[in-house]
């Protein structure tokens, strides 16, 4: 997997060109960025092209960062925006940001909405998946009584605010309990649909589970709720801007993601989708003067934010569009499918992971016979400066690995290594 002194130097010289630009975006105005972007382009899943990518980040050289899962780094170029929009807001708070950067929303909805494949006017920007699920958790109208679908594997911020309408408005909460990993659609296309009765209102569906990676057929199970006229919400924190898809393609009512997962996108920025009749049913959390109008933008009223954040998220969309979302997701597949394979070499070692393409990509989790989640996560690091986590969450244990686009397959080699060290001792 090594390179070549001339591959290095080849490459080092087309960083050389990339890295005084600030920002992708200021790249477009200032350099012949076609030439530049096709030579990347032509590059393919070449070492040289994801050598660059890694040299675009500035993560530590040191410590072996496998929990991107939790939240993504951030391109240089990303970062240098947020700090020149963070500048720019200090030379006069209220009048850059309210009257300047304030002006850049409409740009980057347009962008979010091409890469999510839907109308702008049904993307709200907002700052993380959980302020997205609340939104619809909480502004549904739902009576006592009113059933909702949802598995005790969904993310724990979503499973307690649909826990609080439980005790609040004695909604019922009715259970699916996965057995995972499971490459059966059927399988897990019934255990929601089985649950679906004449009073279930809504289906909380998690695209992609955080726990292990498992991908959802969420078009399937979606198709069979809204034949019964069941709103379908879906959590797509760790597949937008992961895997290729487009949201209307998934048949949903609502989807909320984080940008600062897979998209690389600053801290604390996140998207809702609502089909758009449904726009005018949905309160926001923060109400404006009219909460029940048919504006997407009503979701937006959050008072002062961070400006610099959300403007950057335009260079992180930029970044994304020069990889292409299809070769990003298959070199995140790849990734998780490199480590798999050493590793499942290992007779102790037991993969927790769909390894079909439909079930899952570039999140897995593995275990050790014998061993605490615990223990093995402590060892990669304390031995190792390997980062990842520890999972034990309902039916599912075991140490989840999230490589990203600046992984290189040496960094997965350090990996598999530790481990193969850990099983002999």
């Amino acid at each position: 997997m090594g390179m070549s002194r001339r591959t290095i130097l080849t490459s080092l010289s087309l960083i050389g060109l990339l890295r005084p630009i600030k920002s992708l975006a200021k790249e477009t105005a200032m350099m012949n960025s076609e030439a530049i972007e096709q030579n990347l382009i032509n590059s393919q899943n070449s070492n040289e092209f994801w050598f660059w990518v890694k040299q675009s980040f500035t993560v530590s050289p040191s410590i072996l960062n496998l929990n991107n899962g939790g939240v993504s780094p951030q391109p240089k170029s990303v970062q240098d925006a947020f700090v020149r929009y963070n500048q720019i807001s200090n030379e006069g708070p209220a009048y850059f940001m309210w009257r300047i950067l304030d002006q850049g929303r409409e740009p980057i909805r347009k962008k979010l909405a091409q890469l999510a494949g839907c109308s702008p006017d049904e993307i709200a920007i907002n700052r993380n998946t959980t302020e997205g699920m609340d939104t619809i958790i909480y502004g549904l109208d739902l009576k006592e009584g009113d059933e909702v679908v949802l598995a005790k594997q969904d993310y724990p911020n979503v499973i307690n605010a649909w826990k609080f309408r439980e005790l609040r408005d004695k909604i019922k909460l009715v259970w699916v309990n996965l057995t995972l990993p499971s490459e059966d659609k059927d399988y897990l296309v019934q255990s929601y649909v089985s649950k679906f009765t004449s009073r279930t209102r809504v289906v909380n569906l998690t695209h992609m589970i955080n726990w292990n990676g498992q991908i959802l057929p969420i078009k399937e199970i979606a198709e069979e709720a809204r034949r019964r006229g069941i709103y379908v919400l879906v959590d797509g924190a760790h597949t937008f801007a992961h895997i290729d898809f487009k949201i209307p393609e998934l048949g949903c009512d609502f989807f909320a993601t984080s940008l600062h997962k897979w998209l690389c996108a600053p801290f604390g920025t996140g998207m809702l989708y609502i089909r758009k009749e449904l726009i005018k049913q949905i309160p926001p959390l923060f109400p404006n003067d009219n909460p029940y109008s048919e504006d997407i933008r009503k979701f937006e009223s959050l008072g002062t934010r961070s400006f610099p954040a959300e403007m950057a998220i335009a260079d992180a969309l930029n970044f994304n569009d020069l990889i292409g979302i299809a070769r990003k997701e298959e070199r995140l597949r790849n990734l998780k499918n490199y480590w798999v394979e050493k590793l499942k070499r290992l007779p102790s070692v037991k993969i927790l992971t769909p390894l079909k393409k439909e079930f899952s990509c570039g999140l897995g989790i593995f275990s050790i016979d014998g061993k605490k989640p615990e223990e093995i996560s402590d060892y990669l690091f304390t031995k190792h400066k390997i980062f990842t986590v520890a999972i034990n969450w309902e039916n599912i244990h075991g140490v989840r690995i999230t490589p990203h686009i600046y992984t290189s397959e040496s960094d997965l080699d350090r990996f598999a290594d530790a481990i193969v060290e850990y099983v002999k001792s």
